[in-house]
């Protein structure tokens, strides 16, 4: 028969898989960025729908295991502690399962400090004619957290001549200033398409 420590640990194993489901979206830019490997960026930005079903479900498993935890035990566990007579193992302590729920919930606030792992790209902007200088908004599909709002923005910032990248998945839109002297409206959608995340067009000058 399984203990309550026992089920406490695979509901924390749980609720750890499903925190980290229901950031992938957000965490996959990072990595992709880290391995180099850009076009990976926008694969899980699928998953940002059921984010918030994640949300509730590992808040739920998690509940549930501390319940287990901290309930008083019935009398056959008991008695069956008192003929073991072993302290429990780490993995089935207190401390494990708050470590556990302390990770799960730094996993599900990762969108909102993703953009710390993105390197700021910014350019000295050197002297540039004002003829030169152009604006392109562009509507892009994919983003889903301000960490693909950042590998966006990095992806923009790579091409040589593009001056400030900013962009807002909130609206799905993308605003870059560039010298059009030194690059083009094509090579920094091609930069963007590079990342997964896909230009879908264009908007007029506001």
């Amino acid at each position: 028969m399984k203990t309550k420590n026992e089920k406490a640990n695979k509901l924390a194993g749980a609720g750890i898989i499903t925190a980290i489901v229901a950031s992938l979206c957000c965490i996959t830019p990072v990595l992709a960025l880290i391995a180099g490997t850009s076009g990976i960026a926008a694969s899980f930005s699928w998953l940002e729908p059921f984010r918030i079903y994640l949300i509730t479900i590992t808040a739920l498993v998690l509940g549930f295991a501390w319940y287990l935890k901290l309930r008083p035990g019935k009398t056959k566990e008991i008695q069956c502690a008192c003929e073991e007579d072993e302290k429990p193992s780490f993995w089935q302590s207190k401390m494990f399962l708050g470590i556990v729920t302390a990770g799960a919930v730094v996993t599900l606030a990762f969108p909102y400090y993703s953009d710390i792992f993105y390197p700021d790209n910014t350019k000295e902007v050197v002297i540039v004619k004002q003829n030169d200088i152009q604006t392109v908004r562009l509507n892009i599909k994919g983003m889903t957290c301000t960490s693909c709002n950042r590998h966006v923005e990095h992806a923009a910032m790579e091409v040589n001549g593009v001056l400030a990248a900013t962009a807002e998945y909130e609206t799905g839109n993308a605003v870059v200033q560039f010298d059009n002297s030194k690059t083009s409206k094509d090579d920094i959608i091609k930069s963007i398409d590079a990342t997964g995340y896909e230009v879908t067009g264009e908007r007029a000058d506001e």
